[in-house]
């Protein structure tokens, strides 16, 4: 027989491998400590200092938030997995033990796709449910999340054979987002963008890709074949000591350069007050310890949304 008790905390479910991250960020942004974990799976019994949250209020080094968490206890995988169906269709599981009773609530379930997705990809608006096997009768579970990706989990199809680098990832994954969260779209055939720090050419591979055109800025060259592209204008120079007039209106501003973000701010901040783009994804590299106070400050700036990739490590991304 089946028992539904709710509970009034929240729970974060952190990037693989990335659990210090998230114990560390959830201590010095909001000095709180979690007091359960199943695996990557942490819970914090008060929400209280999340009622208000905004986009940019939860824990980016969380890959969804179990909003409304509850602990299911149940006699039998058909029981649990029509539970889970009374309250809503779309349930993801994130498993960190009884993985084979998991795996058999996971087939009575609707189908969802959890396989490596093929970019470009649009992301559908539609809840989805978290679930968590503690022991073999118990649950935990969550209707409400802050991700509708499955455990807050996006995977592309990787080439292997193409990209002049694994960056090239990070990339399509950040666009992925910026069109689902602030419904901007991707560059296209016609759009202009600039890339800072281009070397070898993971983004710009990606962007040309799409049909943009794409002048690409770095001390190196790119890999033989970008700098051959016709829609790839390559120039040798320190991308942020050009100013934004130099470059002309452009629709899209790329940025993975290795600075400090104090220096990515200002950047930013240039390229805002210039007026000459639409559109800016820029990856926050730290250095050291996360200075909060200055993420903060990236976090004000208008229309922005920052995230923390699957395929970021240590480092964020802001999207505007």
């Amino acid at each position: 027989m089946t028992k539904i008790t709710k509970l009034n905390g929240i729970g974060f479910l952190a990037f693989p491998e990335q659990k210090d991250f998230l114990i560390s960020e959830l201590k010095d942004r909001f000095n709180i400590a979690h007091e359960d974990s199943y695996g990557d799976l942490l819970y914090y019994p008060d929400k209280s200092a999340f009622l208000d949250a905004s986009n940019n209020k939860y824990p980016y080094w969380a890959r969804t938030c179990m909003l409304e968490p509850f602990l299911l206890k149940f006699d039998s995988i058909g029981e649990a997995a029509a539970t889970l169906k009374e309250i809503q269709r779309n349930w993801a599981p994130y498993q960190f033990t009884c993985f084979r009773r998991a795996q058999l609530i996971q087939e009575k379930l609707p189908y969802i796709n959890l396989k490596e997705r093929k970019f470009p990809f649009k992301i559908p608006d539609s809840p989805m449910g978290l679930y968590t096997l503690i022991d073999e009768h118990t649950l935990i579970a969550s209707a409400t999340t802050t991700s509708p990706l499955p455990a807050g989990t996006m995977r592309f199809i990787e080439d292997h054979e193409n990209p002049p680098s694994r960056a090239y990832l990070k990339i399509q994954e950040s666009l992925t987002l910026a069109d689902f969260y602030l419904n901007c779209g991707l560059p296209e055939s016609g759009q202009k963008c600039f890339e800072a720090g281009a070397c070898p050419g993971g983004w710009t591979w990606v962007l040309a890709g799409l049909g943009a055109q794409v002048y690409a800025v770095d001390r190196a060259e790119l890999a033989p074949e970008l700098m051959e592209n016709p829609l790839v204008k390559f120039r040798a120079h320190d991308a942020f000591t050009i100013p934004p007039e130099e470059v002309g209106q452009v629709d899209w501003v790329f940025s993975d350069v290795i600075c400090y973000p104090e220096r990515l701010l200002e950047w930013i901040n240039t390229w805002l007050a210039s007026g000459l783009t639409r559109h800016m994804i820029c990856t926050i590299k730290m250095q050291g310890a996360i200075d909060w106070p200055l993420i903060d400050k990236f976090a004000q700036l208008p229309n922005s949304r920052i995230v923390h990739l699957n395929y970021n490590k240590h480092e964020l991304t802001i999207i505007l």
